[in-house]
């Protein structure tokens, strides 16, 4: 298994819809396995494919002990909202904000080998699968703030001390995993090749 780049924002395959798996396999089986690896090297609790620049319809998680991946996944939301959780981003360090999100989904998917998932989940389960699946459709969190948290967010990531930021965050990921993410980060206003 391979740990793998995390890409930051500004890369443009963040903000590009992923597609949908049409062959499973070994090449598919190894993306996951290499994904899992990844996020568990940076202790996450989520990996969406684009943030390992693969533009595929895959996530993985690991949440208060459930562990898995999902693949062409399909929420359906329901209940009311979890308001006062923070939610951050490993593809956008070192910012916070709380974000409401659905308090309860129904993920459907399909599994490495092709199989049906389904899962119900609630709490923070159910907001990494909301997360992760703004991912594939090339989204950020960061874009469903509002108010004075998404202004705040902007004026972060705006700000010239966002980039030490992330390079920070490159470089402690690069000193626990390996060479895997020594490369610079593209964001807007700094220069370097895109993790």
């Amino acid at each position: 298994m391979t740990v793998l780049s995390i890409r930051m924002i500004g890369d443009p395959v963040l903000r590009t819809p992923a597609a949908e798996v049409t062959e499973y396999g070994p090449d598919l089986a190894r993306l996951v396995q290499n994904m899992v690896e990844t996020m568990h090297s940076v202790r996450g609790a989520g990996l969406a494919a684009p943030q390992v620049g693969v533009g595929l319809r895959v996530f993985t998680y690991a949440v208060d002990g459930e562990e898995g991946h999902v693949i062409n996944p399909r929420l359906t939301a329901s209940g009311g909202l979890q308001t006062d959780d923070q939610e951050g981003c490993l593809s956008v360090p070192g910012i916070g904000f709380p974000l409401p999100r659905a308090e309860e989904v129904l993920l459907k998917g399909f599994s490495v080998t092709g199989e049906p998932v389904q899962l119900n989940a609630t709490g923070m389960l159910a907001r990494c699968f909301q997360h992760e699946t703004d991912h594939l459709d090339g989204r950020l969190y960061i874009d469903r703030l509002a108010g004075e948290d998404r202004r705040s967010a902007m004026r972060a990531i705006r700000n010239g001390r966002y980039s030490d930021v992330t390079l920070d965050t490159v470089s402690k990921r690069s000193g626990n995993v390996g060479s895997a993410f020594g490369m610079k980060a593209s964001l807007p206003g700094s220069q370097g090749a895109g993790a």
